[in-house]
């Protein structure tokens, strides 16, 4: 980061640990991260560079910033440990889960959207697995904290969580094995005809490295769909996963031409819907959830409604279908012919069919 100025940011550090070093007289010569790394190997060079450049290494009571400062032998290097934001990657915190099955081998939840499901850059606290260590401290022995699976930050739905290490294990054989049943929920824009499949392997994008894809070189992935109910412009569909690939609905869905509502990143700045506000994220939803109880051996399931935001906006799109539809129908029957219409009366033998006596009589 840098500040107005185009200089780095400097910090401040004077709070933490701060260690004292001298340097040898055999690393005389060598650049100031590379002595580092001598003298602390239990950090990573990248992590010492980042101390250096923020401002947190002194050389005799001297900030110096630039990593390949040479050094002679003999000077004193002060250290600010910074915090590492990956130490608390694991601490527990206390955020709300919607908790739909529990017992002592797995967990069902809920996932709101919003809620990023593992630690990683830029989101090193305020997890799904923060929670998952406060709700049930025990998962710190499970690794990942017993998740098996994940879902994009924003979005919701229902995931398994497995509470023992064997529990864990047979999950992991399930989902590779394909019997875990996982079905979606997803508003597509444009108006689908037909349910289908996909298949089209998914891997990193060739370009934007951030970004899934469909490339030859990607790993096999498999999405059945169908038509849950369409609405003018956009199309309610429910998606079955074969496997499970990094963004594969959302990007199987762009494939064929029908991103999903809301996508920020796949949606090519055609996902908002065709009248009213952008929805804030992607239309997609966990609905159903179907797997084999580790322990019991039983077949279980579990189902989810649509989310508060995601049903607003399906109610607003069925309410806006049905009035065009209606406005439709009612110019048809508003269309004067030119000349007006033409009135028929067809009385077979030339006599009514029935008089207001026999009508009586009946």
């Amino acid at each position: 980061m840098s500040d107005p100025a185009g200089q780095p940011e400097r910090r401040d550090y004077s709070a933490n640990a701060k260690l004292a070093l001298t340097v040898p007289a055999e690393c005389g010569g060598m650049r100031l991260d590379q002595t580092l790394v001598c003298l602390l190997p239990q950090h990573s060079r990248s992590r010492l560079q980042g101390w250096i450049r923020e401002g947190c290494v002194d050389i005799a009571a001297t900030p110096v910033t630039e990593p390949r400062h040479k050094l002679w032998g003999g000077e004193k290097i002060g250290v600010a440990v910074a915090p590492d934001e990956r130490s608390e990657a694991s601490a527990p915190e206390d955020i709300p889960l919607d908790i739909v099955h529990e017992d002592d081998t797995l967990l069902i939840l809920d996932k709101p959207a919003g809620l990023v499901v593992h630690p990683g850059s830029g989101n090193w606290s305020g997890t799904l697995l923060n929670a998952l260590l406060y709700h049930a401290p025990q998962l710190a022995t499970v690794p990942r904290a017993g998740i098996v699976h994940r879902l994009d930050k924003d979005t919701s739905g229902l995931m398994v969580v497995a509470k023992t290490p064997e529990a864990q294990t047979d999950l992991v054989r399930q989902l590779q094995a394909r019997s875990v049943k996982r079905h979606y929920q997803a508003l597509l824009r444009g108006e689908v005809e037909r349910g289908g499949t996909v298949d089209a392997p998914v891997g990193r994008h060739p370009t934007q490295r951030t970004k899934m894809a469909v490339v030859k070189t990607g790993r096999i992935a498999r999405t059945h769909y169908r038509v849950v109910e369409r609405f003018i412009g956009c199309t309610l569909v429910e998606c079955a996963l074969e496997t499970g690939r990094t963004h594969q609905i959302r990007v199987h869905m762009t494939s064929i031409g029908h991103p999903l509502v809301g996508d920020p990143v796949y949606g090519g700045g055609a996902s908002r819907v065709p009248k009213g506000p952008d929805f804030p994220r992607q239309a997609l939803h966990a609905r159903r959830l179907g797997l084999v109880h580790p322990a019991s051996g039983k077949a279980m399931l579990w189902k989810s409604a649509l989310p508060d935001d995601m049903a607003g906006l399906v109610e607003t799109l069925r309410s806006e279908t049905f009035e065009a539809r209606a406005l439709a129908e009612e110019n048809e029957w508003d269309e004067d012919p030119e000349g007006g219409p033409e009135i028929i009366y067809a009385y077979g033998d030339g006599t009514d069919d029935f008089d207001a006596e026999d009508e009586c009589d009946q």
